[in-house]
């Protein structure tokens, strides 16, 4: 019949029918809540383990432009609040270029994993980075990434090394204290049968010419000299070689600096093919220092090493201790080397920060004499102008009970 409405079974069958597509409806949004949870979850799971790095994490693209950080970066470069889209060497170098050996570029060129070492200023100091790059493959992203984890090291390389010099000076000490014991015995018998000589010499005078005696004499006294010089270098060498816990007592600065020179008496010998001339000027009643021995020799070595090492020619080296107008006891080594750059003056104590050529330093020297000095509630200044040489001055606290 025209015009006649649906039948009720008609209007049943629709009412099933919305009911079915609400119950899926409502289960297709429950699935996806837990969908979310679940999603949610793995969010902060990644999040927690990425909050957990301690590293120096970066995403980059190809043209190594920095798309993403983690809060570490965030941390070391508080300055650089907006990094994504700025150029990595931009921050770490302040350069317009790629860093030399730049692991994210090899990484790109190799589609591999690739590890580099660098040292970077950061913070107003010089820290040593391992830095690790790795191609991201996405095969739906259209552009290849890189990700780029740094970690600081410094620590690390610098215990690493202290520990390397501590082994080295170790098995030099047991030589040495094998080769001092060796040398002392002929020494000592060299030492025994000339003094044996030079007592029999009176009854030999009246037996043999003058001229001949006054030489027999003279030759007698030079192997008695050089006999005891040879036992002072013994001596000397077997203080140095002795491994001891740090023990702070009264210390003379003089007698560190007289200690140091007799060991490096050959190295100087060697140098003087280059007319390397040594001046020194030692304060009569000096106050004694409050410190440990072995480190202030330490201390001195390096420092006498480091103005031989600035000498490539004919020079001078100035060692001068004294009282300043402040009380402090003060130890100056002058050389009249290449002098150090001003730009890298304030650099100079860094650890490994090195002026040297590869080979000749690694550059804690001067950073172990810092750290030396600041234990000993010392300090060390350095003067130079570049072409003219360097002095640094090393102040010590005077020890409150005993004066030379």
């Amino acid at each position: 019949m025209p015009g006649k409405g649906p039948s009720l079974e008609d209007l049943i069958g629709i009412e099933h029918s919305k009911l079915g597509f609400f119950q899926e409806l409502r289960q297709t949004i429950e699935a996806l809540k837990d969908a979310n949870a679940q999603s949610a979850q793995r969010r902060r799971e990644i999040a927690a383990i990425l909050d957990g790095i301690t590293d120096i994490m970066m995403v980059l693209t190809s043209d190594l432009r920095i798309l993403s950080v983690n809060h570490v970066f965030r941390q070391t470069f508080p300055d650089v609040p907006r990094p994504e889209g700025m150029f990595c060497h931009q921050i770490f170098r302040g350069e317009d270029a790629p860093c030399p050996g730049c692991p994210a570029s090899a990484s790109f060129a190799a589609g591999d994993i690739c590890r580099e070492t660098a040292i970077f200023k950061i913070g107003g100091r010089n820290a040593q980075f391992e830095m690790v790059a790795s191609p991201i493959n996405r095969p739906d992203a259209p552009e290849r990434h890189i990700l780029v984890f740094k970690r600081d090291v410094s620590r690390e390389k610098e215990y690493q090394a202290k520990f390397y010099q501590a082994e080295k000076m170790a098995t030099i000490g047991m030589l040495a204290t094998g080769v001092a014991h060796e040398v002392n015995n002929p020494l000592t018998a060299i030492f025994g049968f000339a003094e044996g000589l030079r007592r029999r010499l009176p009854a030999l005078k009246e037996k043999v010419d003058p001229r001949v005696m006054e030489d027999v004499e003279d030759y007698v006294a030079t192997i008695l000299r050089e006999c005891r010089r040879c036992q002072d270098i013994v001596t000397t060498l077997l203080t140095f070689s002795r491994q001891k816990t740090v023990s702070f007592s009264a210390v003379s600065l003089n007698a560190v600096v007289n200690d140091t020179l007799k060991l490096l008496r050959s190295h100087l010998k060697q140098r003087n093919q280059a007319k390397i001339t040594v001046r020194v000027d030692l304060s009569e009643n000096l106050p004694m220092v409050h410190g440990d021995e072995h480190q202030i020799k330490q201390v001195m070595l390096n420092l006498l090493v480091n103005a031989m090492d600035a000498i490539t020619g004919p020079g001078r080296i100035v060692i001068t201790t004294y009282q300043s107008s402040k009380g402090a006891v003060c130890l100056s080594v002058e050389d009249s080397g290449c002098g150090v750059p001003p730009e890298n003056v304030d650099k100079l104590f860094e650890p490994f920060f090195t002026t040297k050529r590869s080979g000749k330093g690694i550059g804690i020297g001067l950073s172990t004499c810092m750290s030396i000095v600041k234990k000993h509630q010392g300090d060390i200044t350095l003067k130079s102008t570049p072409g003219q040489g360097a002095i640094f001055t090393v102040s010590l606290p005077v020890n409150p009970e005993k004066t030379t």
